[in-house]
């Protein structure tokens, strides 16, 4: 009987992802959709995998621009540190994800629609539906899917006790 061939196994991809909050303690949040299923949607914090030799500092920043185009930002410490597994246009993605707080003062109203980057690959063009400011009440009130999944939880205690003194290890999330 043949040999099934086994697909390459994905290199484990690193991550880095900003915990944007304004001086209102919102925190930002892209709305992200399977590419052409708006339906399966979710919540999740700008960011995403280092590219060259960039550090996960330099890709946080990178990131956040290149997604919501804010760059007037105060990048602090690393707040969490999570792994995780999860299907997204017609592969399976395992990251290791690094979420840094950041601040700022360059925000919209929460009444007003915020835009999406200009500076957006192909696929997240083809992914991403729009940003929004969000409370942690908010989060927590909500029905809808959030990454990490206990964020209104994180924010919370974020908010309350300030940043951790050393990153966080969030429980292993696979989709």
């Amino acid at each position: 009987m043949p040999v099934e061939p086994k697909e390459p196994a994905q290199a484990l991809r690193k991550v880095a992802r900003v915990v944007l909050l304004d001086p209102q303690d919102r925190i930002l949040l892209l709305h992200g959709h399977e590419p052409g299923d708006t339906a399966d949607d979710w919540w999740f914090t700008p960011g995403g995998g280092l590219e060259g030799g960039e550090s996960r500092e330099q890709a946080a920043l990178r990131e956040l621009a290149e997604e919501t185009g804010i760059t007037d930002v105060q990048l602090g410490p690393v707040l969490w540190q999570r792994m995780c597994s999860f299907p997204f246009a017609g592969r399976r993605w395992d990251q290791d994800e690094w979420y840094f707080l950041a601040r700022t003062a360059q925000t919209a109203p929460a009444a007003t629609p915020v835009t999406v980057g200009d500076g957006l690959t192909e696929l997240e063009r083809s992914s991403v539906a729009g940003l929004r400011w969000w409370t942690w009440q908010e989060l927590a009130s909500c029905h809808e899917t959030v990454y990490p999944t206990r964020l209104a939880e994180l924010l919370r205690r974020l908010l309350d006790e300030g940043p951790p003194s050393s990153p966080v290890v969030l429980d292993t999330e696979i989709v």
